[in-house]
């Protein structure tokens, strides 16, 4: 499967990365292989496969939920860039 130099720039755009043209044409050709393999394991017949979670066991490894204070509300908003009164000024982001 190709991809275009378009979708590896819009891909790139989209994780903030800068790519020199020589690395748009080394994506190009990585990004395409990778879509290939994926082809390859689409024609595959899973439907007699049971799902896994991983190679280990899943355990609920979450400490208990508990409601405490928190006072270190100063320290966090010292490093915010903007601040109005006890929040973090941010841009507006909906037109």
């Amino acid at each position: 499967m190709t991809i275009s130099e378009k979708d590896v720039r819009h891909i790139a755009r989209l994780a903030r990365l800068e790519l020199k043209a020589e690395e748009v044409a080394l994506y190009q050709g990585q990004l395409g292989r990778i879509l290939e393999s994926m082809a390859e394991l689409k024609v595959l017949d899973t439907s007699k496969t049971e799902p896994t979670r991983g190679g280990l066991q899943a355990s609920n490894v979450l400490r208990e939920d508990v409601l405490k204070r928190f006072d270190g509300t100063e320290q966090l908003l010292a490093n915010a860039p903007a601040r109005e009164g006890p929040y973090c000024r941010v841009k507006k982001v909906i037109e």
